[in-house]
């Protein structure tokens, strides 16, 4: 019984240290940062990612965006979720046909600081699940 307990104690510290790091942790820098890129958003939802990223959630206009930081405060991306009819007609158009067998899962609009901006479409594959890059244009970028 005493291993058990020991066993379960273990197993329970295990899972909370892998649990991500609340907004009460994330850097000054950080926040800094994220309020001079939006300054009304007050209350975002901070995380911590397993590459050592701080995640800012938080919504405009009722839509969900991401916003990814490096711990000294540097802006890396800001990411909003897309349906696909809301996708660009060229981003449409070469996902129809380069990709029209292929099962579509999510698309994304991502604001990278060295990218720029592009769509990130996500299909559904055996194994690892295929991410495509593609510009307004259609252009694909990976």
């Amino acid at each position: 019984m005493k291993y058990q307990v020991t066993l379960l104690a273990f197993l329970i510290l295990g899972l909370i240290s892998c649990q991500n790091k609340s907004n009460a942790q994330a850097p000054e820098a950080v926040k800094k940062s994220f309020q001079a890129k939006y300054p009304g958003e007050n209350d975002p939802d901070w995380h911590q990612d397993a590459n050592g990223s701080w995640e800012a959630n938080f919504k405009i206009d009722g839509e969900k965006y991401r916003a990814d930081y490096n711990s000294d405060g540097s802006w890396i991306e800001t990411e909003n979720s897309l349906k696909k009819k809301n996708l660009p007609e060229a981003v449409l158009r070469t996902i129809k046909e380069k990709f029209g067998n292929e099962d579509f899962v999510e698309a994304e609009r991502v604001d990278h600081h060295s990218k720029g901006i592009f769509y990130d479409i996500e299909f559904k594959q055996k194994g690892k699940n295929l991410d495509i890059e593609m510009r307004e244009d259609g252009t694909i970028l990976n």
